[in-house]
């Protein structure tokens, strides 16, 4: 039997919660002095301000015309669900015709899709079900987008520079989504204007389409590759790592889903005005761009993005469980630092480990992240009126805690064979290291195995 002193057990916890210290490490601001990468990053602030002001009045025009979390679950839904069916085929896109190139397409048809739901409301003609149509539409070039924002970002930033461009472009989701639901509340109210809301989105889509076009002058032209649909799949399919990080993906957004979804419903159990469900999403994102002023000084490990992931689990369960407003806003608020680091933690991990198939296997996160939200919000609207607001919160919560749960259990069963801490280090290793032994040697050796 072993001794066991304070200083040993608290080297034990941290090396099992993945806080691994890196000195030197720079604010992931400082990407910004990189020129291109700062015409893309101000032209996707603004466009994540307009799609934020759409997302938000979506949601409280779906609340108003049914009065239904479950009207709210279907407009989510809707936005949501291609990326379940069409997500690897935007990966092969952004490998055909280049990620810049596929975000300008993207981008401008974005834009088409928002003016026409403006000029719809502005004529007094959306509905329920259009408003889901538009939704879905919408959904379509946000799927195609994200595999091409990947690919973009990478070749915007030098290689050192690359999970802190990661946090900064979830940095500009999360702005404008600290920002945009209060100022889309202030609008609905005082001018019902959720026309104003659309058309406001249209024309932040063109802006980003102008900064895309600065930010490729003078770049080389990318390289076209031919990948396969189910390219992603295999790599995944071969690669335990990258599977786990795929369902940790999966697990932030499902986790984080309720502050959307039942919001509204939320608000109206607390017994305070649906106003209060913008300032809930809105305390979400702020709480990530607050957590992306803080230098970072750990290493990327899987275990501390398991870690954040429990504490975001924990988050959301004080959210619906509470009954004062402001401790749930105090919640969403700290679940936004924690969806930051989740996030770009098991981003960086995909990147690091999918190497020159960045396309496909980024497909594949984009389905992990995007695709389960349509499940999330079908799930939410439902459960909230079979079981209430609160059971249905904290349902959803549960797949945050189960990376974290089978780290623990692998521990507890690697400890007899290799020690506490020399069983963190082991479940940690890198793509790189000798655990590599356990993967394919490259991705592309799991394509040649299929």
């Amino acid at each position: 039997m072993g001794s066991y002193t304070p200083a040993l057990i608290r080297a034990s916890t941290s090396q099992f919660l993945g806080l691994t210290r890196k000195t030197g490490q720079r604010s992931s601001w400082r990407t910004l002095s990189h020129r291109s990468f700062r015409r893309y990053f101000v032209g996707s602030v603004v466009s994540d301000f307009g799609t934020w002001l759409q997302n938000t009045a979506q949601v409280l025009l779906a609340y108003h015309l049914a009065h239904s979390a479950l009207a709210v679950g279907l407009v989510t839904c809707a936005q949501f669900t291609s990326p379940l069916v069409l997500g690897p085929f935007a990966g092969v896109l952004a490998d055909r015709i280049g990620g810049r190139k596929t975000l300008l397409l993207t981008q401008l048809a974005a834009a088409a899709i928002a003016a026409g739901l403006a000029v719809a409301e502005f004529c007094h003609a959306l509905t329920e079900w259009p408003l889901v149509c538009g939704a879905l539409l919408g959904g379509l070039t946000f799927t195609f987008a994200l595999p091409a924002r990947n690919v973009t970002v990478r070749r915007l930033i030098p290689a050192e520079d690359i999970r802190p461009a990661f946090v900064m472009d979830a940095v500009s989701y999360n702005l404008g989504r600290a920002v945009a639901p209060p100022l889309t509340v202030l609008i609905v109210l005082t001018t019902h204007g959720y026309g104003i809301a659309f058309a406001a989105n249209a024309a932040t889509f063109l802006f980003f389409t102008l900064m895309l076009v600065l930010a490729g002058k003078g770049a080389d032209a990318e390289p076209e590759r031919r990948s396969r649909v189910k390219d992603g799949f295999v790599i995944a399919r071969h690669s335990p790592r990258i599977m786990l990080l795929l369902m940790m993906v999966a697990a932030v957004t499902v986790a984080d889903d309720p502050v959307q979804v039942l919001g509204p419903a939320l608000a109206n159990h607390l017994g305070v005005s649906q106003g209060w469900s913008g300032w809930f999403i809105s305390a979400l994102g702020a709480g990530s761009v607050l957590g992306s002023l803080r230098r970072p000084r750990h290493l990327p490990r899987l275990r501390l993005a398991a870690t954040a992931l429990a504490i975001l689990g924990v988050c959301m369960v004080v959210f619906v469980s509470t009954p004062w407003v402001w401790v749930s806003f105090g919640a969403a608020l700290a679940a936004g630092v924690t969806c930051l680091l989740a996030n770009s933690m098991t981003r960086t991990l995909l990147s690091q480990t999918a190497r020159v198939n960045q396309a496909s296997v980024m497909a594949v996160w984009a389905i992990a992240w995007a695709g389960s939200k349509p499940l999330a919000s079908i799930t939410d609207g439902l459960l909230a009126g079979w079981i209430g607001v609160r059971p249905t919160g904290i349902i959803l919560a549960i797949p945050a805690f189960i990376p974290i749960a089978a780290l623990a259990a692998a521990s507890c069963r690697s400890k007899p064979r290799l020690g506490a801490m020399q069983a963190a280090r082991f479940a940690d290793q890198t793509p790189e290291s000798p655990a590599a032994e356990l993967l394919p040697a490259s991705p592309e050796h799991a394509s040649s195995q299929a």
